[in-house]
């Protein structure tokens, strides 16, 4: 992501054995499962678009994998203070046959009032001290744990921001076309204050 040197000795040692046996398979088994669930990811933007086409042009836009979907999330909400149509459009655009519904952009709409910079914390290098500046390249950090495959056709991953203490869930589902898309997202959650808006800091 050898055991056996035992001398048979009657069925009954046999019989032992294969018990051992079956035992240390499934220890292995489990070793290997939790080691497919501690996968990361550092997905890299090298651009960053300016419209809804170079969104769709960006590698990572085929979808293909689930880390790719989840770190396509949050590009698309870094755009939502600046322009909330074309951020609204790349969502929709992630999650495929699923549109947004009016509920869904009015949760969007008040997560984002009186502060930007959550989504942008998901970057690498950006924390409060730096007022959630990122480093480039763009870089989002993406997990899985034992826990992410539990139900078929979908993934719930984590994205990690610099100023919370635990990471934030993305949930993706696959389809007949074989692309992961967006199904629900726990990005917006409030994390600490950038330094400058900070009086304690």
């Amino acid at each position: 992501m050898g055991l056996f040197d035992s001398i048979f000795r009657g069925a009954g040692q046999a019989g032992n054995i294969a018990n051992q046996a079956s035992g240390f398979m499934n220890q292995a088994a489990n070793t290997v499962r939790q080691a497919a669930g501690n996968k990361s990811v550092n997905v890299v933007f090298d651009r960053l678009p300016n419209t809804l086409e170079d969104f769709k042009r960006l590698p990572q836009a085929a979808l293909s994998n689930p880390f790719d979907t989840a770190a396509m999330t949050v590009l698309a909400f870094c755009f939502y203070p600046q322009n909330p149509e074309l951020s609204l459009s790349m969502l929709n655009e992630l999650r495929g046959p699923r549109p947004l519904s009016g509920g869904d952009m009015q949760f969007i709409r008040d997560r984002f009032r009186d502060k930007d910079y959550v989504p942008r914390s998901y970057f690498k290098g950006s924390v409060p001290a730096n007022d959630y500046t990122p480093q480039t390249p763009y870089t989002v950090n993406v997990s899985e744990n034992p826990y992410s495959y539990q139900t078929e056709n979908y993934a719930m991953l984590y994205v990690h921001s610099g100023g919370a203490d635990s990471p934030r869930g993305i949930q993706l589902r696959k389809a007949k076309d074989g692309k992961w898309y967006l199904w629900e997202q726990y990005i917006l959650a409030d994390i600490r204050k950038p330094e400058s808006e900070n009086p304690w800091a």
